[in-house]
């Protein structure tokens, strides 16, 4: 068989604290190490070549896309594996292997699990194209993306992402966010950069600035949808209970629900929304814990679903058992879960 040559490639500023992880966990299943630092201050570098990497500089011009493809010429590799500094190899290496006896005629999707929070942890899955045959290069200033008309295969791999977490958003802070309004001046037709903002946004508790962004993505998505719909969706039901649009979030799953009747994030999100709306407005409750009880319910009927992007583990089970132990607790303050009060077309209590 013939043997093609496999190189992890990674582009990193300031990751001396997770690096020998990163490359701890790729080096017995790839060929070579290839790192390009764009400025650190830190160890990075004398960390990585101390974990066998091969080292250059770049200096840094506000694109990512330009760094990943000076590190992917350097590789020169027919697979290209891409992480950065703050991910890891969490399971699946013996696939990694294999792609030395296969051609490289396809682009590898990968389960990346990004966890969130600091005491309670949640982790959120995304599946992104990391595995790159040799000619494949990027575009894209901020949360670029390998341009290919390959076909693309989800392979057994998952890779661990510790970047939200809240140390590591304070030094991220406001970074993405510039990019990103940058790539929009180029490209302001583009719905994933659109999309891209406005989890910006989101993530960072900007979120009438998210809802703004998610509206713009979708109208200019037309009849399209790209797997981060599903993401958009969800985080936007998130976002309009954080402003207290509790009616407007209930009208919107009135349109969205069919699409996403296997989704327990969206049903999670759903029954999260209206206990808040319940909660700030105690004379609905009575109209509402039914629905929330019932969204919940389905979260648990559906089960685990990591295959949709932005999935969080544990919304189709042990979150959603969670919440409806706090709802019962909640209802028997209230009275309890009785009949729903009458409705009104728009979808609010009467």
């Amino acid at each position: 068989m013939p043997r093609h040559t496999v190189a992890a490639v990674l582009i990193v500023r300031d990751e001396a604290s997770g690096l020998r992880r990163t490359l701890d966990s790729l080096r017995p299943w790839t060929d070579r190490l290839v790192v390009v630092d764009t400025g650190s201050q830190d160890d990075t570098v004398a960390i990585a070549r101390a974990a066998g990497a091969e080292v250059s500089h770049l200096t840094w011009c506000d694109d990512f896309s330009v760094a990943r493809n000076a590190a992917l010429e350097r590789a020169c590799a027919d697979w290209h594996v891409v992480l950065d500094g703050d991910e890891w190899l969490a399971r699946g290496g013996e696939t990694l292997a294999t792609l030395r006896t296969l051609r490289p005629d396809f682009v590898g999707a990968v389960r990346v699990d990004s966890t969130h929070g600091a005491s309670t942890t949640s982790t959120a899955s995304s599946w992104i194209s990391r595995i790159l045959p040799g000619h494949v290069r990027y575009s894209g200033r901020v949360h670029e993306q390998p341009q290919h008309t390959l076909p693309v295969r989800r392979l057994p791999l998952q890779i661990g992402h510790d970047g939200y977490q809240p140390a590591a958003l304070a030094r991220k802070a406001g970074r993405n966010a510039g990019l990103l309004q940058r790539a929009l001046t180029e490209h302001p037709d583009d719905p994933y950069v659109w999309y891209q903002l406005g989890k910006d946004h989101d993530v960072y508790r900007r979120h009438a600035e998210a809802l703004d962004c998610f509206a713009q993505a979708e109208s200019l998505l037309r009849s399209a949808t790209p797997a981060w719909l599903h993401d958009l969706s969800v985080r936007r039901l998130h976002a309009l209970k954080c402003c207290g649009r509790h009616a407007e979030g209930l009208d919107r799953a009135g349109v969205e629900l069919e699409r996403w009747t296997h989704s327990p994030d969206y049903h999670f999100a759903l029954g999260d929304l209206l206990l808040d709306w319940a909660a700030c407005e105690p004379r609905h409750a009575s109209a509402l814990l039914p629905m929330i009880e019932r969204a919940w319910l389905r979260c648990l009927e559906i089960g685990e679903r990591p295959d949709l992007e932005g999935a969080v583990q544990g919304r189709g089970s042990h979150l959603a058992r969670h919440n409806l132990c706090v709802l019962h607790q909640f209802s028997g303050e209230v009275g309890g879960i009785g009949q729903p009060d009458p409705v009104n077309p728009a979808g609010q209590p009467a």
